[in-house]
């Protein structure tokens, strides 16, 4: 589902906001810090006050955002063109062989992209969610929990129907832990350059200016499309992608780190492709621990984008925020940073 393999899939967002000072709260905080004065995180506003008129863009501000392209998506996409010219013309397979070191690339030139940025600005990393005194921690593994039952959920609704089949456990002995581990490992990588470049740095630019949940659907829109490029892709692939990137979210608004959604995103992922050997928008994983197959209309098993093109994913996702908001009440994250 969030794997964005191709070099056109990873060159499609074209982030062009920049930043201001602003600094996240403590994971069990219940405040946000702008400046020197403290107010309430709510899901209107900063304690009631009149929206601050967006700023206009400086020579730093732009100069910071020219930077964080170049590192964060020009360089690493240069990287992966030469020592994978041939890239997306094989067959629809993944491998731990092949995805490791391409999403670690990725991954490693995104992370490095944000520090430099958070350098350039005088801001820690708290700013764009990602405090560093947290890094997985309880927020990462419940995440995790929560991203591995969800996807289980899509699918036992599928087995309970008879649309999907478990037929054998296709590893056994050392190799199951082999491939656990290096599957581990790549959905990890997935979820940092994925989470960090639609969910860190540009979100917190754009809810800047345009406030949250309105940053929040236009990035997730562009996440839906920097997805439709992968093989077997659907209609309904797609509008789960744009629907658990609002997810994601809302995990960091309420929240206020994306601690939670990269433990989430890494597990979803792992589950999908490893544990339960579906196809992951239409590519089967190498080293799966389940071989399963599906029996019944698209709408329902998901066709060739696998179980996150079934309509089940998308009410799973719906259930899921309605537990999200349950689990997390309050706002954390700033509407409107200043």
């Amino acid at each position: 589902m969030f794997r964005t393999t191709k070099l056109a899939d990873f060159l499609s967002a074209n982030p062009f906001l920049a930043l201001r000072r602003h600094t996240l709260p403590d994971e069990a905080g219940l405040t946000s810090t702008t400046g020197s004065q403290t107010v309430p995180a709510t899901e209107s506003g900063a304690n009631g006050a009149t929206p601050t008129p967006p700023r206009g863009w400086s020579r730093a501000n732009r100069m910071n955002l020219l930077i964080w392209v170049l590192i964060g998506f020009l360089i690493p996409a240069a990287i992966v063109f030469l020592l994978y010219p041939n890239l997306g013309r094989g067959p629809s397979i993944l491998t731990v062989g092949m995805e490791l070191p391409i999403k670690a690339i990725l991954a490693f030139f995104m992370i490095l992209a944000t520090w430099v940025v958070s350098r350039r600005e005088k801001r820690p990393l708290d700013d764009y969610g990602l405090p560093p005194r947290q890094a997985f921690g309880l927020r990462f593994w419940e995440g995790g929990f929560w991203g591995f039952a969800m996807l289980s959920l899509v699918l036992a609704c599928l087995l309970a129907l008879g649309y999907l089949r478990i037929d054998t456990v296709a590893l056994n002995g050392p190799a199951v832990f082999r491939y656990a581990l290096g599957w581990g490992a790549v959905f990890l990588a997935v979820s940092f350059n994925e989470e960090l470049a639609f969910r860190g740095y540009w979100l917190f630019a754009m809810a800047r200016r345009l406030r949250f949940w309105r940053a929040a659907v236009i990035l997730s829109l562009i996440f839906g499309m920097a997805h439709v490029p992968n093989h077997g892709e659907n209609v309904l692939g797609i509008a789960q992608v744009v629907a658990i990137a609002l997810l994601f979210c809302l995990t960091i608004r309420r929240t206020g780190t994306l601690w939670f959604a990269l433990g989430f995103h890494a597990a979803w992922d792992w589950a999908e492709t490893f544990f339960y050997g579906t196809p992951d928008s239409g590519m089967l994983g190498v080293g799966r621990f389940l071989n399963t197959s599906v029996h019944g209309p698209d709408w329902l098993t998901g066709g060739s984008a696998g179980p996150e093109g079934s309509i089940f994913a998308l009410l799973v996702v719906l259930l899921c925020a309605l537990l999200i908001h349950l689990r997390f009440p309050k706002a954390i994250y700033p509407d409107h940073p200043v």
